[in-house]
């Protein structure tokens, strides 16, 4: 049988493999940069005229319609709608738990310090509907900015052939209780997100994945808006001991690689007879997957089975130093485990916790850091979508009593200014 993936050993392969740069890296800035441009200088003209070239369909308008979200609602079926109420309440219930709280620190010389959080006010989300749709990200992205109280969340998604929004989509907009939806995608949906059109608000903040365009999209808006994290391909890391089913853990596999060409796989293990039948089943099952093109390129490409001394020890090491952004620990007690875990996205534990259920169901959010980023970045969660302002009162007794500290302090930066400012409050 042909293998489609490799197998190497941690102690024998370049350590560089495991954290090497993945997907295109096709320069798109000056491509990204015209489009920008074009949409900040002619607004909704240039947002037809890209959709025409891009996505090939001429729009009548870029809003979905009344008629249209009854249309695309009529093609979901009711027993989805609950699957989708259901996930929906899940991801309600986890990241109700991350709701901030204002505070106040009231000291007994009448100082009164605090910190009070708001919600973003204006939300922009992006859905991609390319070679496949995806209503749980509507979900994952759209309730932890209404647990956070955001006002305006708008969502902009590239149409169909048809010129019409994927119903499933639709159907996960409604479950989350969003009606604003604009018809465009690519760079020029986040040009109209951070600059506005007659049709498109402008928003303060700017979230969902996307390809590469998007990508570099949010990067040369951020600053005008904030942007979430840039995701770049999805990837799995599978921490397996040899009591495991190579048949499950072949499957988790092929569930990352049928993303993305360029996502990545990767299986961590001690045992070699896990590790050779894993590769079997991997040539075996990916001839039965629908988009078995797509996985297969995925396994070749970015795909990996890395053969360890059989310690926890070195396989914590491979994973803290991927940082992935999802991490299967498939071993005995992974609850022991956890807390030795450095760097990744999300953890799932166990045998019975697959990647999918993340995906879907589970409730904490699927929008992680990839390609590293776990090392300094955290799931989408409510905080992504709240800012925070800090305040200070001090009575005139108080400053005075801490005032030679401040201006000693001002005076050795060189900010004589900032010393005067003390001093004035209490000259004759």
């Amino acid at each position: 049988m042909e293998s489609v993936i490799r197998v190497l050993e941690y102690d024998k392969m370049d350590r560089a493999e495991l954290t090497k740069p993945r997907g295109s890296h096709a320069d798109v800035s000056a491509s990204v940069r015209e489009i920008l441009d074009a949409v900040r200088a002619e607004g909704d003209k240039a947002l037809y005229r890209f959709t025409e070239r891009f996505d090939h369909v001429k729009l009548q308008s870029l809003s979905v319609s009344d008629a249209e979200w009854e249309e695309g609602l009529s093609k979901v079926d009711a027993a989805f709608l609950e699957i989708l109420e259901q996930a929906a309440r899940n991801i309600r219930r986890y990241h109700e738990q991350q709701r901030r709280q204002n505070y106040v620190i009231t000291q007994e010389n009448g100082v009164v310090l605090g910190k009070i959080f708001r919600p973003i006010e204006k939300v922009g989300m992006y859905v991609p509907n390319g070679t496949a749709a995806y209503p749980s990200t509507v979900l994952m992205d759209l309730v932890p900015a209404q647990i956070a109280g955001c006002e305006q969340i708008y969502m902009v998604t590239p149409p169909g052939a048809d010129g019409r929004v994927n119903p499933y989509i639709l159907a996960a907009a409604k479950v989350a209780g969003i009606r604003q939806i604009y018809k465009v995608g690519g760079a020029q949906a986040i040009a109209a997100l951070a600059y506005g059109t007659e049709t498109v608000p402008k928003v303060y903040k700017i979230i969902g994945p996307g390809n590469a365009y998007v990508a570099e999209a949010k990067r040369q808006v951020h600053g005008l808006v904030s942007t979430d994290t840039v995701a770049g391909p999805s990837e799995v890391l599978i921490v397996a001991d040899e009591n495991n089913d190579p048949k499950i853990l072949a499957a988790d596999m092929l569930a990352q690689a049928e993303h993305d060409p360029d996502a990545s796989a990767m299986l961590v293990t001690g045992s070699v007879r896990l590790a050779e039948t894993v590769r079997d089943e991997l040539a075996r099952q990916l001839d039965l997957l629908p988009r078995k093109e797509i996985a297969g390129a995925s396994l070749r490409n970015n795909g990996m089975i890395v053969l360890t001394d059989g310690s926890m020890d070195m396989a914590l090491e491979i994973a803290n130093l991927i940082a992935p952004e999802h991490l299967e620990l498939c071993v005995e007690e992974p609850l022991q485990v956890l807390g030795r875990v450095r760097n990744a996205g999300s953890i799932f534990l166990g045998r019975y916790s697959p990647e999918p259920l993340g995906d879907y169901m589970a409730g904490p959010n699927h929008t992680l850091p990839t390609g590293g980023s776990a090392r300094f970045s955290s799931p989408l969660s409510v905080d992504d979508f709240v800012t925070a302002s800090q305040f200070t009162y001090y009575t005139k007794d108080a400053l005075e009593t801490i005032a030679p500290s401040i201006v000693r302090f001002a005076n050795e930066e060189g900010l004589q200014g900032h010393a005067r400012s003390i001093l004035s409050r209490f000259e004759d």
